[in-house]
């Protein structure tokens, strides 16, 4: 039978960024609800709540060592100073001692990664700025079996920093830096979003989710109200025409 000791050697760093921000207000990102809404998670009627539940209700803050804890798991945030700059690193347990966290699809594992880079983005790039987000879920219809990401033109060779310019099927450009880049995930920044971020997950097929599966984060800034409703409507248009709801089941 293992111990949590022995679970406890498992533990280990999820994702880990560097930002140009002092560590304070990085922390303070972890603990503000107004601030969490500016990068977690994408706009929904529940986001509060859900804020409220995940960094609050079932958190237990060290704000001398700046450790976020979360009850009942071994998730934890860490902010550390280096020199000018600040790391956020994200720590879980892996399920061996040789896992290498990007083989693994789990929504959990997934969604902390997208979140993270969602933070360190607002902090490098939008500090105190107000965001709007699009989020879409689902799986391929039609028989194709195209997931977001090779259908959107996102290619698996990108690398992050370097410049891309892609024109999406329903004739959007899109322009910008590759933020981050896993093996089922690809964050890249938008300048025609008021330099936003679009970020894919895709779950391959599996035998109990045999379409796979997809989601996207649209995270925009400074658009007008014209500007975003016309931006949600051709994105909804086409996830409609080309995904439809999950097969993923909801315990896996």
């Amino acid at each position: 039978m293992s111990t949590r000791a022995d679970e406890a050697q498992f533990d280990r760093p999820l994702v880990e960024v560097t930002v140009s921000a002092p560590a304070d207000e990085v922390w303070q990102a972890l603990r503000d609800p107004a601030t969490l809404q500016q990068w977690f998670g994408w706009d929904a009627d529940t986001l509060a709540a859900e804020i409220q539940y995940i960094f609050h209700d079932h958190a237990v803050a060290d704000d001398a060592a700046r450790v976020l804890r979360f009850e009942g798991i071994s998730d934890r945030f860490e902010v550390v100073t280096r020199g000018d700059a600040t790391v956020i690193r994200v720590v879980r347990a892996a399920p061996t001692a040789d896992t290498d966290w990007d083989e693994v699809f789990e929504d959990m594992t997934q969604g902390w990664i997208a979140f993270t880079r969602q933070l360190a983005f607002a902090l490098q790039h939008h500090r105190g700025q107000t965001r709007r987000t699009l989020y879409f879920s689902g799986s391929p219809t039609g028989g194709s079996g195209v997931l977001a990401g090779p259908a959107l033109g996102l290619s698996r060779t990108w690398t992050p920093g370097q410049t891309y310019a892609i024109a999406a099927p329903f004739g959007e450009q899109l322009a910008g830096e590759v933020w981050h880049r896993g093996r089922h995930q690809i964050g890249v920044t938008v300048r025609g979003w008021g330099d936003g971020l679009l970020v894919v997950m895709d779950r391959p097929p599996t035998e109990r989710a045999p379409r796979g599966g997809s989601q996207m984060i649209l995270t925009t800034y400074g658009l007008d109200d014209a500007a975003f409703a016309a931006l949600s409507a051709r994105w909804s248009s086409w996830w409609a025409e080309h995904f439809g709801p999950s097969d993923q089941p909801a315990c896996a």
